[in-house]
Order: structure tokens, then sequence, then C-alpha cells
């Protein structure tokens, strides 16, 4: 079983009642799926299917064009992300100095793939491309906090540091 979905969707009133605002700011406006997605990954940190959902019959379009919107921009994530977001740079300077290395330990330390999240929520792991730190390959990054020269070896003590 995949372990992307296993959290359950929550929302609080509070986020609820902003949706439902910028769906009624939007409502009569074309093309607005757009930036009722951004908004609302802004309030939710992701899109789950419930949201777009709502979405789609607040705007009165498909479900299929709001989830097509929601994948074919990669400024979108369908999965929630963990307390701590680890990103490995596979972009090819971090690449040719072994960050598919370090993604594989990474996937092992965690027992999660890309776009999963682990159970408790804490750990979720996504590839990027070039962040523009070539010249410290491979880099990861935890929540924006870059990690240069990273080797394999050192993985599991940089998830250690945040599993404490």
């Amino acid at each position: 079983m995949s372990k992307i979905c296993q959290i359950p969707f929550k929302e609080t009133e509070e986020q609820r009642k902003q949706l439902d605002k910028v769906i009624a700011q939007h409502k009569h406006t074309k093309g607005a799926v757009m930036p009722v997605l951004q908004k609302a990954q802004d309030i939710y940190g992701y899109l789950p299917i419930e949201v777009v959902t709502r979405i789609a019959n607040g705007l009165d379009v498909s479900v299929e064009e709001v989830y097509g919107v929601a994948t074919f921009y990669s400024q979108f994530s369908l999965y929630p992300k963990g307390e701590y977001n680890v990103a490995v740079c596979l972009g090819t300077a971090c690449y040719v100095k072994g960050s598919g290395d370090v993604m594989a330990k990474l996937k092992q330390v965690l027992g999660i793939n890309e776009g999963e999240i682990t159970p408790d929520g804490k750990f979720s792991i996504e590839a990027t491309r070039c962040i523009g730190c070539c010249g410290l390959a491979p880099v990861l990054t935890v929540n924006g906090e870059v990690y240069g020269k990273v080797t394999v070896a050192q993985v599991e003590g940089i998830i250690n540091k945040y599993k404490k």
C-alpha cells in the first residue's frame, strides 16, 4: 500500500471559510482555476481531492479541469508535505556527484519514496531540479535549509537531527 495518502485530510473551519471566500471572489471570472488553486494551496499547504472537488463545484467547472491544472504545474502538490520536507537536487551537477545515491539512501532511511510522507507525518521526500547551488553538489534541503557536498554516509545523521 502506498504511503502517499495515509494521513487523512483535516480541515479547520477557518480554512473552509477562507477557501469559500476565494471561490466566491472568483466565481464568475473566466480562467479562475489557476488563481483559486494557488490560494487554496496557500491555505492548506497542498491540494487534496476534497479541495479540488470543492473548487470545481464552486467555479462550476469539471473536477477533471481543476485536476488537470493542478497536475500540470509543478508548483502544485496533491499530497501533504511532512513537518520536514526533504528535497534532493537531481539536477545535472548534483546527479553527476552522487545525488541519486543520496536519494536512494534517504528513501531507505525514511522508508518512503518521492512524493510520500511518513506515517507519523514528520517527513516527506521530493526530487528537485537545479536549486542554484552547483558548487555544493550534491545538495539536499530540509525545509529550505541547504546541506551541501552531502555523502550517503551523512544522510542518516542529517535525518536524525530532525527526529529529535
